[in-house]
């Protein structure tokens, strides 16, 4: 047995239709490689039954937390991170409620994390249907934060995450409770503050809900050009990567200074 105690943490919004297999899928994977497997869903005040349909699961350990107020993916998912670290897991696994990834790469991830002997660990994604810009708001991303990192980080976004509390709870102080993208954040300062992160290549699967409203741009199938909540969103997380991770006095900095000092 990997871990005495495991917390899987999942921001959700608008996932009534998925997210019940998607837990039990979880469920099926993690139980066996812990005495203890909790799972807390952060729901960010979902229009649908989201909430209700992972209150009424009949799996040991699954709770629903549902926020005080609709804030986005970001700011869920640091509530989520932190509703884990509450529980004094020995390990925090960060996966979004959209369930685009299978129990077995779940599991291997936290595999990974013991056999490795690593900080944390990453879900790679591979195979991923996005629309043209998105994979341009990527590659533009990855472009702009490689000089800052010192080295590639090859899915910087990713929502499979695996950490050792220690280390999520010193990215969680340094970031605070609103920034809209948080694991670009903990992936920049993990590579400037030489943590140890391993990577592992996982399959990314079509969201599982039926429901549209849970997708960043709210309708049916892909559109050709960048919906106008997307362009605003971009625009919103350049201003504050360069805020929190980029400039010289960011706070984000403090993370590879304290690792200079444990290390």
């Amino acid at each position: 047995m990997s871990f005495t105690h495991i917390a899987i943490v999942m921001p959700a919004y608008n996932e009534a239709d998925g997210i019940a297999g998607f837990l039990e899928e979880i469920h099926e994977h993690l139980e066996s490689r812990c005495d203890r497997l909790d799972i807390i869903v952060a729901d960010d005040r979902s229009t649908d039954a989201t909430a209700s349909v992972v209150a009424h699961l009949e799996l040991p350990g699954v709770e629903v937390q549902t926020q005080p107020a609709n804030r986005g993916h970001g700011p869920t998912a640091l509530a989520a991170y932190r509703a884990g670290l509450a529980t004094s897991a020995d390990l925090i696994v960060h996966v979004d409620g959209d369930g685009q990834f299978t129990g077995e790469d779940i599991a291997r991830v936290v595999g990974a994390v013991e056999s490795e002997g690593a900080d944390v660990v990453h879900g790679v994604r591979r195979g991923r249907d996005d629309p043209w810009y998105r994979r341009v708001l990527s590659a533009g991303l990855r472009l702009i934060v490689r000089p800052f990192a010192g080295r590639a980080v090859p899915d910087i976004n990713t929502p499979l995450r695996a950490y050792r509390p220690e280390v999520i709870a010193t990215l969680l102080d340094a970031v605070g409770a609103d920034a809209l993208v948080p694991h670009v954040h903990f992936s920049l300062a993990e590579a400037r503050g030489r943590m140890s992160v391993r990577y592992v290549a996982v399959r990314s699967l079509p969201r599982r809900g039926a429901e549209t409203t849970g997708t960043m741009w709210g309708t049916s199938g892909q559109p050709m050009l960048p919906p106008p909540r997307l362009r605003a969103f971009a625009r919103d997380a350049l201003i504050e990567l360069w805020r929190l991770s980029l400039r010289p006095a960011a706070p984000m900095r403090r993370v590879r200074e304290q690792a200079r000092r444990e290390a």
